[in-house]
C-alpha cells in the first residue's frame, strides 16, 4: 500500500518534468525574449538573500537566546517564533501600504519638513530587496527553530572542553557550537528557502517576478499549460539542486560529539551595553515579522469591521476550516499508514517509498498545481468523451473542476509536514508492542486503530494543527485548482490586497494569523521538552 501512495504522490511531479518533451510552440521564444531572464535573476536574488537573511537572524537569535541571559528572554524565547503564524503576503501588503508615497510614513515626513517628491530618499518596499525584507522577516524562524533545538541538545561539557583550552567565546561558537549545529542549520534555511520560491502572494503583491509568478501568467494569461509546466520544472530542479548542493558539500563529514552527559545550560549572563544590543538583536525581527504588522490589521479589520458580515467573511472562514481540517485528517492518516508500512516491514522498497512521498514539500504549490491539473485534466477529458459516445452524456469536469483537485494538491504538498513528527513518534513505542498486538490477533489497521493512534494522539494532534495551518496559508495551488465557486480567506486577502482593498483584506489576514498561533505555542513548547537528560529543563 505504501508503494502505491508514493506512486500516487509522485505522479504531480513526474508530469512536471514529462512537459519538458511537449511542444509548447513560440511561447518559449516569447519568454526568452521578454521575461524569462528577470524571472531567473529575481529567482536567484531571492535564494541569496533569503538564505543568507534567514540563516543569519535565525541563527544569532537561536544561539543569544539558548546561551546568554539578558532582560526580556524568556519573552523572546517563544516571541521569535511567531512571525510562522503570518502569512507571508499579509507582512507584504502591510508593509507595501506603510512605505507607499501615499503611505502615512512618507505623509508625515512630507508634512513635516516640506518637502515634496523628489526632494527626500526612501526605501521602496515594492522592489526585490523589499521582497527579499518581508520573505526573511516570515521565513527566518524555520532556521530559529532547528538551531534552537541543536543548540539545546548540544553537550555543555564540550563547550566548557574548548573554554578549557584557550578558545574564546567567538572561537568557541564558530569552532564547536556551530560545525555540530551545521545539519539543522542546512535543513532549516532549506525549507525557508523552499517556502521562499513557493511565494506568489508576496512577490505579486510587490510587483517582482520570480518563477512562481511566471508559472501563474503563463498558465492564465498565455493560456498555454505546456509552457507552464515546463517553467514549473525549471523550479522545481532549482529546489532539487539546493538540497542536492547541500548534500554535496556536506560530502561525508559527520556532526556528532561523543559526551553523553548533560546538564542544564548555565547560560552566560550580559549586562549594560551587551545585554541591550543582544535585546536589540532579538526584538527587531519580531517587531518586523510579527509585531509591526499586527497592529497595522488590527487597525484595518477595527476599521471595516461593520462590513464583515457584508464581504461574506464567516462564509470564507466556513470554507477555509473546512478545507484544511478535512485535509489534516487526510495528511495524518495517510502519514500513519506510510509510517506504520515503514515499521513493520523495513525493506527498501518501503524505505523508497515513504521517501518519494515526502517529496512533494520540496514543490512549490504552483508547481504541484500544474503537476495535478494536466492529469486531472486529462482523466475529465477521457470520461467525458467515454461518456458521450457511450451514454450520450457529459460527465463534466469530476476532478479538475472540484476541490478532489485542492485536496491532490494539499496531500502531497503538506504529506511530509505529518509524515516527519509521525515518524519520530513511532520510533518511541518499543516494538514489544507489535508482537503484543499480533499475538491477540490484531492486523495491520487494527493494531494501528487500538495501539498506536491512542498512544501517537498528542504527535497526530500536533501534526495535524501544523498541515491545518499550512493549508490556511496555502495561496498559488489554492488559486490555481480551486473551482469557480469556491473561496478561501487567503485567496480573499490576496484580492482585496490586489485591488489595495488593505482595510478590507486585513480580517481575512487576521483569521489566518490566529489560527496560526495554536502550533506556535505547541513548537515552542516541545522545544522545552526537548534536551537530552532532561525532560523537564528549560534553560
Amino acid at each position: 500500500m505504501a508503494t502505491v501512495v508514493a506512486a500516487l504522490i509522485a505522479v504531480p511531479i513526474i508530469v512536471v518534468f514529462a512537459n519538458l518533451l511537449v511542444p509548447s510552440g513560440d511561447v518559449w521564444r516569447h519568454l526568452i525574449a521578454t521575461v524569462l531572464g528577470r524571472y531567473a535573476a529575481n529567482t536567484l536574488v531571492v535564494v541569496v538573500g533569503v538564505g543568507a537573511g534567514t540563516l543569519v537572524v535565525g541563527t544569532a537569535t537561536a544561539w543569544l537566546v539558548t546561551m546568554c541571559r539578558f532582560p526580556g528572554r524568556a519573552v523572546l524565547e517563544w516571541a521569535l517564533v511567531l512571525p510562522l503564524a503570518v502569512p507571508a503576503y499579509a507582512i507584504a501588503f502591510t508593509y507595501g501600504h506603510l512605505f507607499d508615497f501615499a503611505g502615512p510614513l512618507q505623509t508625515f515626513l512630507r508634512e513635516s519638513f516640506g518637502w515634496s517628491r523628489g526632494d527626500y530618499w526612501f526605501p521602496q518596499m515594492r522592489s526585490l530587496g523589499g521582497a527579499v525584507l518581508v520573505l526573511t522577516a516570515v521565513l527566518y524562524p524555520y532556521v530559529y527553530l532547528l538551531a534552537r533545538a541543536a543548540f539545546l541538545e548540544q553537550s555543555v561539557c564540550v563547550l566548557e572542553a574548548s573554554r578549557m583550552l584557550g578558545r574564546g567565546p567567538w572561537r568557541s561558537f564558530f569552532g564547536i557550537a556551530l560545525p555540530l549545529a551545521r545539519p539543522a542549520l542546512a535543513a532549516g534555511v532549506i525549507l525557508a528557502l523552499m517556502e521562499a520560491l513557493s511565494d506568489f502572494g508576496a512577490v505579486q503583491h510587490l510587483a517582482v517576478d520570480t518563477f512562481t509568478t511566471g508559472i501563474y501568467r503563463t498558465w492564465f494569461g498565455l493560456g498555454n499549460p505546456a509552457a507552464a509546466g515546463q517553467l514549473a520544472a525549471l523550479l522545481m530542479s532549482v529546489v532539487l539542486l539546493l538540497i542536492g548542493a547541500e548534500r554535496l558539500l556536506r560530502g561525508g563529514a559527520r556532526y556528532h560529539h561523543t559526551s553523553s552527559r548533560y546538564r542544564r545550560i548555565a547560560g552566560h549572563l550580559l549586562r549594560g551595553r551587551r545585554a541591550a544590543a543582544a535585546s536589540v538583536v532579538c526584538w527587531v525581527p519580531v517587531a518586523i515579522g510579527f509585531l509591526f504588522p499586527g497592529v497595522q490589521l488590527l487597525l484595518w479589520a477595527a476599521e471595516s469591521g461593520g462590513r464583515l458580515l457584508e464581504d461574506g467573511f464567516l462564509g470564507l472562514a466556513a470554507t477555509s476550516i473546512t478545507l484544511a481540517g478535512a485535509t489534516a485528517a487526510l495528511v495524518v492518516t495517510v502519514a500513519l499508514v506510510l509510517a506504520y508500512a515503514r515499521r513493520i516491514q523495513p525493506r527498501i522498497l518501503t524505505l523508497v517509498a515513504t521517501r518519494l512521498a515526502g517529496l512533494g514539500y520540496a514543490a512549490p504549490g504552483s508547481v504541484l498545481a500544474v503537476g495535478i491539473l494536466i492529469p486531472f485534466a486529462w482523466i475529465d477529458t477521457t470520461l467525458d468523451h467515454w461518456a458521450r459516445a457511450r451514454f450520450g452524456i457529459s460527465t463534466g469536469l469530476l476532478l479538475s473542476g472540484t476541490t478532489a483537485a485542492l485536496f491532490a494538491a494539499y496531500l502531497v504538498r503538506f504529506l511530509a509536514v505529518a509524515l516527519n513528527p509521525v515518524e519520530a513518534g513511532l520510533a518511541k513505542i518499543t516494538p514489544s508492542m507489535d508482537g503484543a498486538a499480533r499475538s491477540l490477533g490484531l492486523g495491520p489497521a487494527q493494531a494501528i486503530r487500538r495501539v498506536h493512534a491512542p498512544l501517537l494522539s498528542g504527535t497526530l494532534l500536533a501534526a495535524a494543527i501544523l498541515v491545518f495551518v499550512d493549508v490556511m496559508k496555502e495561496l498559488p495551488a489554492t488559486m490555481i485548482l480551486r473551482p469557480f465557486n469556491l473561496n478561501t480567506l487567503a485567496v480573499r486577502a490576496f484580492e482585496l490586497a490586489a485591488d489595495e482593498q488593505l482595510a478590507a483584506a486585513a480580517a481575512p489576514a487576521l483569521a489566518i494569523v490566529v489560527a496560526g498561533l495554536a502550533p506556535v505555542v505547541m513548537l515552542i513548547r516541545a522545544m522545552r521538552r526537548a534536551r537530552p537528560g532532561s525532560a523537564a529543563d528549560a534553560p
